[in-house]
């Protein structure tokens, strides 16, 4: 899936900005235009991930032509952010790791005081995790 992104030019003195307008609130910026484009990457997931475990619905993409259209940015240039497919896939997958037993241990014990199995507590501990 792609969405539309704007884009502001950066100078020596000023970010490059990159706003996201289909998902509100979701904006990057970076010194050089390679860097706002890979923290825009970053940002959109971030969204995505937010709203699904939020239980909200995640936007359709617009079209180019109505990103281009829209109020308060005009003079941006307009491109897109493709979005990994994996970011909406819920299924279950069965994995099979290898830890030392003292780590494993630990891990058990850690689940067991929340209350949970192995398997939701590094889920949960992965979903808490920051990004980057």
């Amino acid at each position: 899936m792609r969405y539309p992104i704007l884009i502001e030019e950066g100078s020596k003195d000023t970010a490059f900005g990159v706003v996201v307008p289909d998902l509100p609130g979701c904006f990057s910026a970076g010194d050089t235009l390679d860097e706002a484009l890979d923290a825009v990457k970053e940002a959109v997931a971030a969204w995505v991930d937010g709203a699904l475990d939020a239980n909200l619905p995640v936007p359709a993409a617009s079209s180019l032509e109505d990103a281009r259209r829209l109020p308060g940015y005009m003079g941006w240039t307009v491109g897109v952010v493709e979005l990994d497919p994996a970011l909406f896939d819920d299924s279950i997958e069965r994995v099979n790791i290898t830890l030392p037993k003292r780590v494993l241990r630990r891990l058990d014990d850690l689940a067991a005081t929340r209350h949970q199995s192995r398997g939701a507590f590094i889920a949960d501990l992965t979903m808490r995790m920051p990004n980057g």
